[in-house]
């Protein structure tokens, strides 16, 4: 009886998968960093953002959505520092992920970055788009309007999200 040789096997070969959601994944964090210096280093600017779409003053006065207006500014200036803290935390989340992919600790760097994804979609998806695009009728004002940005960011976000979630073939963990 004669046996037929065994196929050759060839090793399953590398994906620069882990490469683009580090890569992704840094680009975000250094958008995030950005966001948050400039944010801290200008208070002011973005300042003046939070309390218009908070006072809903650009708006069109509707008096069905009026009773949503935050006039007062300590109010105002307590959301925009509780923005930028979420921002500086996220941006730490997302540089450590972005770490951890380079240090090829794929799992811990997938659990991390997806952590800090979520933050950006979260203040991105739920406090500009939900919160400030429609319970505070931001769309309504032609000067204060952050929406596209907003939804840019929760968009990339969502990719990245999604890159990361990937699975890691066996050999590109070696």
């Amino acid at each position: 009886m004669t046996q037929t040789p065994a196929p050759a096997t060839t090793p399953a070969p590398r994906t620069a998968l882990p490469l683009a959601a580090g890569v992704l994944t840094g680009v975000l964090a250094l958008y995030i960093t950005l966001v948050a210096i400039g944010n801290i280093t200008d208070f002011g600017t973005n300042q003046a953002f939070v309390r218009h779409v908070l006072a809903m003053d650009t708006t069109f006065k509707d008096d069905d959505l009026m009773g949503r207006a935050i006039t007062d500014t300590g109010v105002q200036d307590a959301a925009y520092v509780a923005i930028i803290v979420w921002e500086s935390v996220a941006a730490l989340v997302l540089v450590a992920g972005t770490c951890l992919w380079a240090r090829r600790s794929y799992d811990l760097a997938r659990r991390v970055s997806t952590y800090g994804l979520l933050m950006l979609m979260l203040l991105f998806g739920a406090g500009f788009v939900a919160i400030g695009g429609e319970w505070f009728a931001m769309w309504q004002s032609k000067d204060w309007n952050g929406l596209q940005a907003a939804t840019r960011i929760f968009l990339m976000s969502g990719v990245v999200l999604i890159v990361d979630q990937l699975p890691v073939s066996r050999r590109d963990a070696i």
